[in-house]
This record gives structure tokens, sequence and C-alpha cells, in this order.
């Protein structure tokens, strides 16, 4: 993942979709769809422990894990705790809080809603306070056409209620249409 935009100039995919968020990096090294979900960064640890982390700040004493190269990765940095552990991948922040390797971690939250709680692997966790708020969109090479095919593309999704029913069934919230 902390490798996307090389991979994406170096012609070895032709788009950056998993919960790409769209932020300065993604607008400056590639051409970015239109927003099509809202996302949040939320810290997830311990259910038991998650209360007393009522903001950024608080975080200052913790070792948060990280997917590398995500926003959960910036959102921890800019709180500043003691320790910030950059793993492959947001599935691998989660073990790290499971195992006791890290007091916490910062994902996205619709994998936090999907992965943590009762009846999940990870039942003994959950999501805490929200440290960002952004918006996906898909990533294509700069000057590439696929863009505009693309917003095209998810228009007409929007319009069909394709879009809204596939929103409903993973519980996400649509970004506003642009």
């Amino acid at each position: 993942w902390g490798k996307k935009f090389i991979e994406l100039q170096d012609g070895n995919i032709d788009a950056v979709w998993n919960g790409m968020t769209i932020t300065d990096e993604a607008t400056t090294n590639s051409s970015v769809s239109n927003p099509y979900v809202l996302n949040k960064q939320v810290l997830v640890m311990k259910a038991d422990k998650v209360a007393d982390y009522k903001d950024a700040a608080s975080l200052k004493d913790l070792t948060i894990a990280v997917e590398n190269g995500s926003a959960g990765q910036s959102a921890a940095e800019d709180a500043e705790p003691k320790k910030v552990v950059p793993v492959q991948d947001q599935a691998a922040a989660l073990l790290e809080v499971k195992a006791g390797t890290s007091d916490a971690c910062i994902i996205d939250s619709t994998m936090a809603q999907a992965m943590t709680g009762e009846g999940t692997d990870y039942a003994d966790l959950a999501a805490g306070i929200i440290l960002t708020d952004e918006e996906y969109g898909v990533s294509f090479r700069k000057g590439s056409d696929l863009t505009a095919k693309f917003n095209e593309f998810m228009k007409e999704l929007r319009k069909d209620g394709t879009l809204q029913k596939l929103a409903d069934k993973y519980k996400l919230v649509l970004a506003e249409e642009k």
C-alpha cells in the first residue's frame, strides 16, 4: 500500500481502489475520481479500555499499529503517540492489538465495523474515537481517460439505485454527488 502511486505510475497496476482515501498525495500523484463513500479513521483497542480515550491528545502514552502508508498512519503520527508501528495491512494492525504487542490500532471505520465486536475473531476489541473524516475515491494514472469513464459509471450506478443498495448492504455512507 505504501508504494501504490509508484506501482500506478510504473504501469504495474491500472487503478488504486481498495479504500483509497482522497488526499493531497493522491491528487498530486494521480488522477482521482469523484468521491463515492465517506469514511473515518478510528482508534480500535480492547473494548474495556476504549472509553478511557476521549481525543487524540489522550493517545500520547500508547503504542499504535497502523497500515504502512495509510490514512491511519497519518492520523496516528498527527496524534503523536509514544510509538507508531507500521505493519503490512489493517488486518495485521488488528492482530497487533489482539496479541497485545500494540495498545491500539488506527484503521478505517468500515474495517473496524466489520472485524470487531461480537461474532468476530476480535470480539474483545471495539472502535473508539474518530480521528479523521475522509472520502474514498479511485486513483488512475495522470492523464488517463479512465477517471472520466469511472465517474460516469458511478453516476449511472447512483442514478439507477445500485450504489445506494450496495451502501445499505455494507453499511456505508455515500459521498455527495459531484
